[in-house]
């Protein structure tokens, strides 16, 4: 078993903790990074997912790089990563200037979760047709990638097409930030393979991890390359220490928990919580993780600082 290293998801609503806080108190507690969700909306014929114990934040989430821009004004080492970054909903120059904007207002530590998306009533509002996401995605990251590396970029595909751009910032990270596909399909494990610096599944199952691991290395294999990397975002629900293990074992090198992190108390609680499961599973972090400590925490409202003013 490698060193992980431990990092947490939330989504950042407007009526959660302030992301200023939460930053300040995840990189306190020496975790490596911090995760945020998108949706844009959430369809009202989607009842389902609005009435959701989990999902009806779907609708609230706040702009996944607006969030991680404040994140990044207050934390130093904090790595700052979308989980995930719904692509086909994007245009491809936009998103091209955001990554490369959050990266050089970080200081390159930012993390690109991406992946195609799952709420495809979300993405036909969007004008993608959901059973096209796949290739459009394939194609929106090549020519985010070409736009990265070059001063004159162009690109021309069968959903993409741009004549020369010149298109600043280039990201800090060299080639491009790190790129962490999620999904657990052919489709999203052959994006991995292609694409992918990472591989970013929902991880509920051991067993089903190791399936899809072989999955992955077989597309892999088939383009010549190496294995990938595997951060597994994990429910706090689902967080136990016999999942953690094995799937350490099977050589994830990044834990993101997703949690509830309502108020400053509750991100605490989370936290100490996801330390204490971390060591019964014996895992070796590559960062020096400790619980968080901050005066009066169960005292401070939605937002309210335990810092005093910079």
């Amino acid at each position: 078993m490698g060193t992980v290293e431990l990092g947490v998801g939330i989504a950042q609503t407007d009526l959660a903790a302030g992301i200023v806080d939460v930053a300040r108190v995840v990189e306190q507690a020496g975790l490596e990074s911090l995760f945020v969700v998108e949706h844009t909306h959430v369809p009202a014929s989607r009842r389902d997912v609005l009435e959701d114990e989990l999902h009806w934040r779907s609708a609230r989430v706040l702009d996944p790089f607006t969030v991680l821009g404040a994140a990044a004004a207050v934390t130093s080492g904090l790595k700052l990563g979308t989980a995930i970054c719904v692509v086909p909903q994007h245009d491809p120059i936009i998103l091209a200037k955001q990554v490369a904007t959050i990266d050089h207002l970080s200081g390159g530590r930012f993390l690109f979760g991406a992946g195609a998306g799952w709420l495809v009533e979300e993405m036909r509002n969007h004008g993608v047709q959901p059973h096209l996401r796949w290739d459009l995605m394939r194609e929106q990251l090549s020519a985010m990638k070409t736009i990265w590396a070059n001063d004159e970029a162009e690109f021309h595909g069968e959903f993409v097409d741009f004549d020369p751009i010149c298109l600043w910032p280039k990201p800090v990270q060299a080639p491009h930030p790190p790129l962490l596909i999620g999904g657990t399909g052919p489709r999203s494990l052959r994006i991995a393979a292609e694409h992918g610096d990472g591989w970013m599944p929902i991880v509920d199952d051991a067993t089903e991890l190791e399936t899809q691991l072989t999955q992955l290395q077989h597309f892999c294999r088939l383009i010549g390359r190496e294995n990938l990397e595997v951060t597994a975002v994990i429910w706090e629900s689902e967080a136990n220490e016999q999942l953690l293990a094995r799937c350490a074992e099977l050589g994830v090198s990044r834990f993101v928990m997703v949690a509830l992190m309502e108020d400053l108390s509750t991100v605490q609680a989370c936290l100490e919580r996801y330390l204490q499961v971390a060591e019964r599973a014996g895992l070796r972090l590559h960062s020096l993780a400790k619980a968080p400590t901050f005066q009066n925490a169960e005292k401070l409202r939605p937002g309210a600082s335990p810092h005093p003013p910079a």
